[in-house]
């Protein structure tokens, strides 16, 4: 907008008029400025910030405080460096941890030269003994396993009897359930690329190819297909679920690079509240980020379902089955990015009021649902009523166009979300359950790059929701990948497959301390 200031209109009215067009522009302007510098300062954050939320500078000057108050008693008590040693020689040494019970010993006996005293000559005679633990490293090993099947011949009638050869996990293929465990620990949990690990399989002097391994995964998630399937249905058939998605780069022959697939997730954690179900965590991958992906996972499902602000879940509510409750950690994130980058004191005051709510939630976690409930009846309610109001009353003398409405209107628009843990104490505050749940994937896309096909984003999908329900069961996952395998060889029956559900896995197989 150009004005000719050597000729400007001498009518009042129009006047105006240009003042008014003038001062939209520069609010225009001055909130895309806004919005632009904030990007700016993202990206800046991303490359070259801090990642955590947690600690910003006021806490950190509490810390130190408290660090400086610690520092003064301890002086008061130990006044002269002298004192403070003599102290320090009456006291028991700290320990470190005890190495677990369960680990093997190897005993070694460090005993004297001579049964005679060095100094006297006189007979020595034991009064004690010193012990002390050091902790070793035993490398893993390849070995052959050799199977012989005698053959014994009727002289009678020549039949022939030999024992059946044992059903393989790989048709034809040298691994055992053992060796495929450890390819599978290896890249979904240990997050191992295959290549790497044919270059470790290289220094043992046996040479396994990338592809080879890549034959051994998919033979491997052939046999635990039917369980993933079973630990969905197990998932789904819940009434609290927590849901997100992530995306995962997949190999795109066709046009010579990676397309984006999806892995949707859907966790379940009942122990802040002491709910009846175990932990569990399951992954689909879906080649897009369409609606229908979560509509068609969860067609079953009745409940209530955590969520963040994909708006494709809106669609989950219109049966009635389904009640979404909305995230405080995403709401949060936006008003803690507009602080970081504008340093706004309106988004601070937001995040201290938001503060008081999660210190709330520290009190009553792991607390019964009816006590969670009241007491956020009694303290978290007025906190939510008087946040709403105040954000509604900055909303109305700020710029629309700035980041700060953008993270204010966030907010109000899901406020029913935001708001079912006042009506249900077992809903959360955010879906922090499944965002930690998402972690293990984002490694693994930083190791192994990306999958080779849609079919290798399934078998993702299949390997990583074992394992981190196995994790999250306290079981190791390992040991439980190898004993599964080694039973569905052996045709454990279908119709029991609720027994290798990691929780039941391990009633059946304590878990060593």
């Amino acid at each position: 907008m150009r004005i000719d200031l050597d000729n400007l209109p001498v009518d009042p009215t129009l006047l105006q008029y240009l003042v008014r067009d003038m001062a939209a522009l520069v609010e225009s302007r001055d909130g895309e400025i806004e919005r632009l510098q904030f990007i700016i300062k993202n990206l800046q954050r991303a490359q070259f910030g801090r990642r955590s939320e947690r600690f910003d500078p006021d806490q950190l000057a509490l810390a130190l405080e408290d660090l400086d108050s610690d520092v003064a008693r301890a002086r008061e008590r130990a006044p002269t460096i002298e004192s403070a040693i003599e102290e320090a020689s009456h006291e028991t040494p700290s320990r470190r941890k005890a190495l677990p019970d369960h680990l093997p010993r190897e005993d070694v006996r460090l005993d004297v030269d001579s049964q005679t005293c060095p100094c006297c000559g006189g007979a020595l005679h034991a009064v004690g003994e010193s012990v002390s633990e050091m902790l070793d490293w035993v490398p893993a090993q390849l070995r052959v396993v050799r199977i012989a099947r005698p053959k014994y011949a009727c002289r009678a009638c020549g039949t022939i009897a030999q024992a059946p050869a044992p059903e393989r996990p790989i048709a034809g293929g040298l691994a055992t359930p053992a060796l495929l465990a450890q390819v599978l620990i290896s890249k979904y949990c240990d997050h191992t690329p295959l290549y790497r690990q044919s270059q470790i399989f290289a220094r043992q002097g046996v040479d396994l190819s990338r592809s080879t391994l890549a034959g051994w995964v998919g033979g491997a998630c052939w046999w635990l297909e039917a369980l993933h399937d079973r630990l969905c249905k197990n998932v789904f058939a819940s009434n609290h679920l927590f849901a997100d998605d992530t995306p995962i780069p997949v190999l795109d022959p066709g046009r010579g690079r990676t397309k984006t697939g999806r892995l949707w997730v859907y966790a379940r954690e009942q122990r802040s509240w002491g709910g009846p179900e175990p932990p569990a965590a399951i992954y689909l991958y879906a080649p897009d980020r369409k609606a229908e992906r979560p509509a068609s996972h969860l067609g079953s499902f009745k409940g209530v379902l955590h969520v963040d602000g994909y708006a494709g879940f809106e669609r989950l509510t219109t049966s009635g089955d389904i009640v979404l409750a909305a995230c405080w950690a995403h709401t949060r994130r936006k008003f803690y990015e507009v602080a970081e980058a504008t340093g706004s004191p309106i988004a601070n005051e937001a995040l201290r009021r938001i503060g008081e709510l999660y210190a709330i939630e520290a009190r009553v976690r792991g607390l019964p649902s009816a006590h969670r409930l009241a007491e956020r009846r009694s303290f978290s309610r007025p906190i939510i009523e008087a946040l709403r109001e105040w954000l509604e009353a900055q909303l109305s003398q700020i710029s629309g166009r700035s980041t700060l409405a953008e993270a204010i209107r966030y907010a109000l628009s899901r406020w029913e979300g935001l708001t079912r843990f006042l009506h249900d104490g077992r809903i959360e505050l955010d879906t922090n359950p499944v965002e930690r749940a998402i972690r293990p994937v984002a490694l693994g896309r930083k190791n192994h790059l990306f999958a080779g096909s849609d079919g290798g984003g399934e078998r993702w999908s299949i390997v990583c929701s074992l394992i981190e329900t196995a994790k999250l069961n306290g079981v190791e996952p390992y040991a439980y990948l190898v004993d599964v395998l080694q039973r569905m060889v052996d045709g454990h029956p279908v119709n029991r497959l609720d027994e290798l559900l990691p929780w039941a896995w391990k009633s059946k197989n304590p878990v060593k301390p």
